[in-house]
């Protein structure tokens, strides 16, 4: 079980900048291909910019084409939480910070083995802590 925290807009205001305030509490999207994690190959972990808490390790990322930092797994079962999104007119699967419901993006079925899942995830809602070399 993850230990939740529970923050007011106000506070996430104050503390995240334009851009990430909108995607990470307001659920916006960042524009695709121009994230800073959209082409990385650094070996780490991607933890949440709003909590730290970690959420893909790098061995999981793939170049999936989308735009956005592409992931076939969390990096563990208490990672992630998952909402049904059916703004925009489609049904979508939301991914969220399980520690601090950042939206983070949408979670499809058509990824890579070995679960054949895609987690389309805004750069903007992630920081990549580099694993020693």
């Amino acid at each position: 079980m993850v230990d939740k925290l529970d923050k007011s807009n106000e506070a996430w205001q104050a503390e995240l900048d334009e851009q990430r305030f909108a995607v990470c509490r307001l659920k916006a999207t960042e524009r695709p291909f121009t994230g800073a994690y959209c082409d990385t190959k650094t070996p780490g972990v991607y933890q949440c910019f709003c909590c730290a808490h970690p959420l893909f390790d790098s061995q999981s990322k793939f170049d999936s084409g989308c735009g956005w930092p592409s992931f076939f797994a969390p990096i563990n079962e208490q990672a992630l939480a998952t909402a049904e999104d059916l703004s925009h007119g489609m049904q979508r699967v939301e991914v969220l910070c399980a520690r601090c419901d950042a939206h983070l993006g949408h979670v499809f079925p058509d990824g890579p083995a070995p679960t054949g899942l895609r987690y389309c995830i805004n750069s903007v809602c992630l920081q990549l802590i580099p694993r020693d070399a």
